[in-house]
């Protein structure tokens, strides 16, 4: 897409490519600048990937390849490609990563980082979900991007820092609101899937650290002793797009209950539908991730989904006993149970990817079916009202994010005269 199809008001506005305004370099010793290296090499300065939540920062480290006074810098592949962010003193940059580093002083250059900000969202949701998101180096000089005078953009610079700081603030605010409401959730699913309903039960200790005293009563087992694991079927990019329906991993990483609507398609053989089959009772879990914390989120099929497969990033355990209610696996599985054993356990095994057999000897409480049914009805009950408030919170956050990129768009191009707008 080209800037150029928008239009302004202001009539000396200039059109000009990214390439005369911006030069362009990729990080340097960009290989370096794995997990394992900031991890073991920690020190002050920050280095930038962009494909993480903290600001872009994947690390530290205690050496820097850039010393700017400023600058922008933008994602070039991966889930977070087009990130773009206005960075200022030492740090260094990852492998996917560009760093725009301005040919003019005179200019302002928090205006170009507001309007790139509106551009690259546009592109972003041109791209097909079932491809890489992928940005060129060559391809980004040809952008085309409007600039007006050093003024105009300093007035909408102060303009937006002011209006764009407030709506940030709002949204960090039902952030907030939104971890408190799923830490009640988690405590309220966590003390029913351990302990039960009844408060004086007697208790015995499990045995495992992690999970701690459990009711007399009920069976311990691992995972492997109850059911069978499958890793998820791998295709080439070609093969994705058209066909029969795919469990992706963001439908396990964004839902606790299997979509009964994949949201891929998958061109898969009579074979492959048979072994990678969805069915009711199985329970599908994050394999690989960015970070340990991420690793072995849950989902359970609680309705056949005929014809799908299942993604290579994922693992599927399907149960070959009577013994787990699929509603209680349900809450169970998605429980702060896992990420205290995940966590605990990787770091003996890998940062980056769960195996079959350490899933294999994941602990489950085994309450009896009757029991697991009560503690499922209990949870659907407690946990419907934080669900309700917590899509709302979510709904509000999505317009105040609307609202934020119609306001940037609408200054950078010149559709509304910020001058004389007072500041909050």
């Amino acid at each position: 897409m080209s800037i150029l199809s928008w239009t302004t008001n202001e009539s000396l506005w200039k059109v000009e490519p990214l390439k005369k305004l911006f030069s362009f370099e990729k990080g340097k010793n960009a290989a370096l600048y794995t997990k394992e290296y900031l991890y073991d090499n920690p020190g002050e300065y920050p280095v930038y990937s962009g494909q993480t939540e903290n600001n872009g920062v994947m690390g530290l480290i205690d050496s820097f390849d850039y010393d700017l006074s400023e600058c922008l810098f933008t994602t070039t592949v991966g889930a977070k490609v087009m990130t773009v962010a206005h960075l200022k003193g030492k740090f260094s940059l990852s492998q996917n990563c560009l760093i725009m580093i301005s040919k003019n002083n005179k200019f302002n250059i928090r205006f170009y980082y507001y309007q790139l900000m509106c551009l690259f969202n546009y592109e972003k949701a041109l791209i097909p979900s079932h491809m890489q998101p992928s940005l060129r180096m060559e391809d980004l000089k040809k952008y085309k991007i409007l600039s007006p005078s050093s003024i105009v953009q300093d007035t909408i610079v102060s303009y937006l820092d002011n209006k764009v700081n407030n709506i940030d603030n709002l949204i960090k605010n039902q952030m907030i609101l939104i971890n408190l409401l799923e830490q009640q959730r988690q405590s309220i699913i966590t003390e029913a899937v351990t302990k039960g309903l009844n408060s004086n039960v007697k208790m015995k200790g499990s045995g495992v650290e992690w999970i701690g005293d459990v009711p007399e009563h009920w069976e311990l087992s691992k995972l492997g002793y109850i059911g069978r694991l499958q890793n998820g079927i791998s295709k080439s990019s070609e093969e994705f797009g058209f066909g029969t329906p795919f469990i992706s991993y963001g439908d396990v990483y964004k839902n606790e209950v299997l979509p009964k609507n994949a949201s891929g398609l998958v061109n898969a053989t009579a074979e492959d539908k048979k072994l990678y089959s969805v069915n009711y009772g199985d329970v599908f879990f994050t394999r690989t991730s960015e970070t340990i914390d991420e690793i072995g989120f849950a989902s359970t099929c609680l309705e056949t989904i005929p014809e799908a497969t299942f993604a290579g990033f994922l693992i599927r355990f399907r149960p070959t006993t009577n013994r787990l209610n699929p509603r209680f696996a349900r809450f169970y599985f998605r429980s702060a149970l896992g990420k205290r054993y995940f966590v605990k356990e990787m770091n003996l095994v890998t940062r980056a990817s769960l195996s079959q057999g350490l899933l294999r000897n994941f602990t489950v409480l085994l309450p009896s079916l009757e029991e697991q049914e009560k503690i499922a009805v209990y949870l659907e009950q407690k946990t419907k009202a934080i669900e309700e408030s917590i899509i709302l919170v979510k709904n509000q956050i999505k317009k105040l994010k609307e609202y934020r990129q119609v306001l940037i768009y609408e200054a950078v191009t010149g559709k509304i005269d910020v001058s004389d707008m007072e500041l909050d």
